[in-house]
């Protein structure tokens, strides 16, 4: 079986290496990201109908400032920022499904504090929607360890669950001359395999946005793609 690669940050690498593990996948823990707290200083919440959050990272670094907008209803992109925003005092009002987008396309009219890392994915505001955004937490690339280096000499398989994660990753595979006709990507949505770029061997894209959704398109690639790429 080729190895399974996963590059995201902690504590999510741990996550899904045990969750690949289980499902009989040969996974390697090789975060390429370093999550830090960012300065930001909170709003007065008065304005706000809500909370958008686009990831857990939101509540895990965003430190002191958070406690004054625990008032804040949270509409979260998923069931993991939930229970981060659940974790860290907030009610969450709304979990969403295949993005941050969806969920704010269906927005009723009013304004709305979105808390984000340094990078994050554009959003088209209905009418009526007004969205400030307030960085809380950046993330920095780390450079490709020889180790995986070496394991991508020969077939394996990267999951990519964001659009930066699948840029460095292409980028640091140019810098050390990874050939990418041998490796595969498993992305978390069609926007990140748009941003690894072209020439590896296959980018598939899992059903739906969550990380058991990126394990099964996993599954199912090992399954069907030969070491040697047949």
């Amino acid at each position: 079986m080729r190895p399974v690669i996963v590059i995201r940050p902690e504590p999510g690498n741990a996550a899904t290496v045990a969750a690949a593990r289980e499902l009989g996948l040969e996974a390697h823990a090789f975060p390429l990201f370093d999550m830090a707290p960012a300065p930001w200083t909170a709003p007065d919440p008065a304005p706000y109908r809500a909370l958008l959050a686009g990831s857990a990272n939101v509540f895990r670094l965003g430190g002191e400032g958070l406690a004054r907008l625990t008032g804040l209803p949270v509409h979260a992109v998923g069931p993991v920022t939930a229970e981060a925003a659940g974790a860290a005092g907030f009610r969450v009002e709304r979990i969403g499904e295949g993005g941050l987008q969806p969920m704010v396309s269906a927005l009723p009219p009013g304004r709305y504090l979105r808390l984000a890392g340094e990078k994050r994915v554009p959003l088209a505001m209905p009418d009526g929607v007004e969205v400030d955004d307030i960085m809380v937490y950046a993330a920095a690339g780390l450079p490709m360890p020889p180790a995986l280096a070496e394991l991508l000499l020969k077939p394996a398989l990267v999951l990519l669950h964001s659009g930066e994660a699948a840029a460095h990753f292409a980028a640091e595979s140019a810098r050390l001359g990874v050939e990418r006709a041998g490796v595969s990507l498993a992305c978390l949505a069609s926007r990140i395999g748009l941003m690894a770029g072209e020439g590896w061997q296959h980018i598939e894209i899992a059903q739906t946005r969550s990380d058991q959704a990126v394990l099964a398109l996993a599954v199912q690639m090992c399954d069907k793609v030969s070491p040697e790429g047949h």
